[in-house]
């Protein structure tokens, strides 16, 4: 797994798209609630309905009773909880939540400092790199003329 961050990252675009599809499938699939004051169907165009969507087999499937969508709306809920919940948990886990603005304002500088002196470090093993280097290529330059 990645840093934590990054696991953030990817939790919060697993909630999004969650959010997503929950809000596509409501706006799809909710069930039509009978307007105040307009008729409603009768069962008889209910009962054709049904039998025209059955022999159109590319016709989308019939909508969720109410209590099945209900059902459906609360296990979405649910899911969205748990994986906010899930994200809760890896923020809480982020350093530095529990220290004050200067406290973390004096560690970055700490760790500046232990930077810059890794980089010290490494520029001298460069230059030693290099100076090793140059010993070995005159070496074998000196091989090369006493060969010859």
């Amino acid at each position: 797994m990645g840093d934590i961050l990054t696991q953030i990252q990817d939790e919060l675009d697993m909630l999004l798209n969650q959010m997503q599809a929950s809000f596509a499938y409501i706006r799809n699939r909710a069930p039509p609630a009978p307007i105040p004051g307009q008729p409603t169907l009768t069962s008889m165009q209910e009962f054709e309905a049904s039998n025209m969507a059955a022999a159109n087999p590319s016709a989308p499937p019939p909508l969720p009773s109410q209590d099945e969508f209900l059902k459906d709306i609360a296990e979405l809920s649910r899911d969205m909880v748990l994986k906010e919940q899930q994200l809760e948990v890896l923020v809480a886990s982020l350093p530095g939540l529990d220290k004050s603005e200067a406290e973390q304002v004096a560690r970055m500088k700490e760790l500046e400092r232990e930077l810059e002196g890794l980089e010290g470090e490494r520029r001298r093993a460069l230059e030693e790199k290099e100076a090793l280097l140059r010993k070995v290529e005159g070496k074998i330059a000196k091989a090369g003329k006493m060969a010859s």
